[in-house]
């Protein structure tokens, strides 16, 4: 049986069939260079676009620019635009190379056909290269004074770039001026568009420097500039009318009849179909009525219809950045959009994100006369199969509840939650519980008697177990197996992961004892015992002080562990009202979808987590501190009291218990662990005793204070820097290396 004959397979355009196909390339251009047979601008064009498909993949074919060039000689301008962007993508890696394109560019700079002239212009322009900046004025000055649109509005550009290069050239030739004129006399908008965007460009980078720029930037705001745009808004395109919008809101009105009259010409802006038309509209609106309350009100019910009209049209993106300035208003005005809370209602098909924006939204927009229909649409979403969103609608409840409105039916919403077969809720309803007795402490008894009956083992999400944890401290007189459910958890206190937990559980337990003490005096020992020898030193200081306030007086303990509580009026914002406001005042911008103002995701310092720099590895010691260092001999011979000083005089320790100090450290053994708790416990069984012992106050050492006999240790001697010390780095270097080894270990890999 004949072999299966092997496929024919072409080689890709965008990959080079071998090592000499770029060699093979430059001979094929070469001979066409200079070609004028019938069909040859045919064949150009498919080498033209292997090499372009090269250079898209990263192949270097710049040694092909001297034959490109010569094969640019041409009328095709499917050729020309090619050509240019091979020219464009080499001349500033290659600026010696690029010098052979400035006469061809400046040869197509005066063709007949405009879109040549305007596609070599912007060629010229866009080779970046500084060495070139005097072949580009004369270019420029003819593009401005082009009789064809395309090419001045190339040429505005064109300015712009010529600035970025070299900022005095294109000042000197005057170019702003022009510019300026024809901002205020071009008949093309997309030109007026271009004039507008180079200047305030270059004249906010030139404010800083020249007193001119800076008047000309304040002329751009002044009243016959404004006017003159906003009578030509309608001619303009989207993104022209966006750039004017902005420079709108920088318009300071004289009086409120010129307010009226800017609102009123751009009232037709609220229905284009544009969402970014819209948004920028609304901004104008929004920032001309600031100074009056009414109006302001007034604006906010004119815009809500585009905005909502918005949010259902369009795909979910722009959906969300509709949304995001949505919410936003939302936040200052609720009881506006209060009546139009159905459009807030998450639709099957939207994404994640738009749905938790939208849950957001409807928690802000509660009141007294939507909250029952609020809350019922949010129940639902808990038994939505995305978990995220499920647990965002249980939270949203909680929030609304927090507000009063409708308590009453909602803590038994809440209840219901806990009785769910669904970790994910029930986890995120103890947390929503727990701030709602913080608040209403009146329903305790209801509260209570539902998580009464929901086992600690079945709540594995930290935040919820010390929601859980909270409750049964500060509620255990109500619950019967209060301190049986925290002895178990303080049994298992090595396999939880949480410190959050395990804080929690040290203060819970505290308070059970004091409102139960013979059941809860084995699990508070325990719990002492073990937050003692605990790693985290959250828990290891708040178990210390625990125990030394113990020590010092029960009742005392009592007054600061558990004190008369008073309900939560108000919690705590997360976003401070300053940010707020700096967030609408970069309406219509990113800062609105990040919901944080713009300094906090563009200056340095607020790029996130702290990143190495080489520079802290670069110290070096400055001029005045070497005249600081002393000789080696000195060093030798003050050698004891080098770096360091021994105090010889021996503090003197209080007769009181709240005097004692920490002086050891806990060796980690299971032993001493025994040894702690059994400690513990019997001074918790008489702290009448612990209180007035004499001999209390000198049994300390053992790291409790246990109250038991015993010879009070003489205190280390106390060590304290030589502020007068001073050592040149050779020396520290002899002296470090004769020191003895204080901890060798030999690591052996065994795979």
């Amino acid at each position: 049986m004949a072999p299966p004959a092997q496929s024919q397979r072409s080689p890709s355009p965008s990959q080079p069939s071998g090592k000499s196909e770029v060699s093979d390339l430059k001979l094929q251009l070469r001979q066409l260079a200079g070609s004028r047979a019938p069909g040859v601008d045919d064949s150009k064009r498919e080498l033209f676009k292997k090499v372009i498909s090269y250079m898209t993949v990263g192949i270097d074919v710049s040694s092909l620019f001297g034959e490109m060039v010569m094969c640019s000689a041409t009328s095709d301008i499917v050729l020309k635009k090619m050509c240019y962007l091979y020219v464009g993508n080499y001349a500033k890696v290659n600026p010696d190379l690029a010098l052979l394109t400035i006469n061809f560019l400046q040869r197509d700079c005066n063709d007949e056909d405009p879109m040549i002239r305007g596609l070599a212009l912007r060629s010229l322009c866009s080779l970046r290269v500084a060495n070139f900046v005097e072949y580009l004025v004369g270019p420029l000055g003819s593009g401005l004074k082009d009789s064809n649109s395309y090419v001045r509005m190339v040429a505005v550009i064109g300015v712009l770039k010529l600035y970025h290069i070299s900022a005095s050239t294109c000042v000197d030739a005057d170019f702003p001026s022009i510019l300026k004129h024809l901002m205020l006399n071009d008949s093309d908008t997309q030109v007026v568009a271009n004039c507008l965007s180079a200047l305030q460009e270059i004249w906010s980078a030139e404010a800083s420097t020249s007193e001119e720029a800076s008047r000309e930037r304040e002329a751009l705001i002044s009243k016959p500039v404004i006017y003159y745009l906003l009578n030509r808004i309608r001619e303009f395109s989207e993104w022209a009318q966006c750039l004017v919008l902005e420079l709108v809101t920088k318009y300071v009105p004289s009086d409120s009849s010129e307010i009226f009259d800017i609102m009123n010409l751009l009232e037709d802006r609220l229905q284009h179909a544009n969402g970014a038309v819209v948004l920028a509209t609304i901004k104008v609106f929004l920032h001309l009525t600031l100074s009056m309350t009414d109006v302001h009100q007034q604006v906010y019910e004119r815009i809500k219809a585009p905005l909502l009209t918005l949010v259902s049209s369009g795909s979910p993106e722009q959906s969300y950045a509709v949304l995001s300035h949505l919410h936003l208003l939302v936040m200052r005005a609720p009881y506006i959009f209060s009546s139009d809370y159905k459009h807030f209602y998450c639709q099957y098909n939207e994404p994640s994100y738009v749905k938790r924006l939208k849950l957001e939204m409807l928690t802000a927009v509660a009141n007294e006369s939507n909250t029952y229909e609020i809350v019922t649409e949010l129940c639902e979403y808990a038994a939505n199969v995305d978990i995220p969103i499920a647990r965002e609608s249980i939270r949203a409840v909680g929030k609304i509840a927090l507000q009063q409105y409708d308590v009453n039916a909602i803590v038994d919403r809440l209840l219901q939650f806990l009785e769910m077969e669904k970790d994910y809720v029930t986890a995120e309803a103890l947390v929503l519980v727990k701030d709602l007795l913080r608040k209403y402490p009146q329903w305790s008894h209801d509260c209570i008697a539902v998580v009464g009956n929901i086992s600690s083992k079945n709540v594995q999400e930290p935040k919820a177990k010390a929601a859980l944890i909270w409750m049964l401290g500060e509620y255990s007189q109500d619950m019967q197996d209060a301190p049986y459910i925290l002895e178990s958890l303080v049994e298992n206190w090595d396999e939880e992961h949480s410190a959050e937990v395990r804080l929690h559980l040290l203060t819970a337990v505290m308070k059970c004892f004091f409102k139960r003490p013979p059941e809860t005096q084995n699990a508070l020992g325990t719990a002492l015992a073990a937050g003692i020898a605990d790693f985290h030193q959250d828990v290891h200081d708040r178990a210390l002080f625990y125990y030394r306030i113990l020590q010092y007086n029960v009742s005392v303990a009592e007054r600061v562990v558990n004190p008369p509580k008073q309900a939560v009026s108000v919690f705590a914002d997360t976003q401070s009202s300053e940010i707020k406001d700096r967030i609408f005042d970069e309406f219509n911008s990113l800062s609105v979808v990040y919901q944080k103002p713009s300094y906090m995701f563009t200056d340095k310092e607020h790029r996130g987590p702290f990143e190495f720099s080489d520079e802290l590895g670069n110290l070096s010691i400055g001029g005045e501190a070497a005249d600081n260092v002393v000789s080696a001999q000195r060093v030798e011979e003050n050698d004891k009291d080098l770096l360091l000083t021994t105090s010889e005089k021996e503090e003197t320790r209080g007769s009181s218990n709240n005097g004692s100090a920490y002086t050891a450290p806990y060796d980690g053994s299971s032993t001493s662990v025994f040894a702690l708790q059994t400690h513990i416990e019997s001074a918790i069984s008489n702290p009448t005793a612990a209180d007035h012992s004499p001999q209390a106050s000198l049994a300390i050492d053992d790291l409790l204070g246990l109250g038991l006999p015993a010879a009070p240790a003489p205190p280390s001697p106390q060590l304290k820097l030589n502020t007068t010390a001073a050592l040149d780095p050779s020396t520290f270097q002899h002296k470090w290396r004769q020191l003895p080894v204080a901890l060798s270990q030999v690591c052996l890999n065994t795979q």
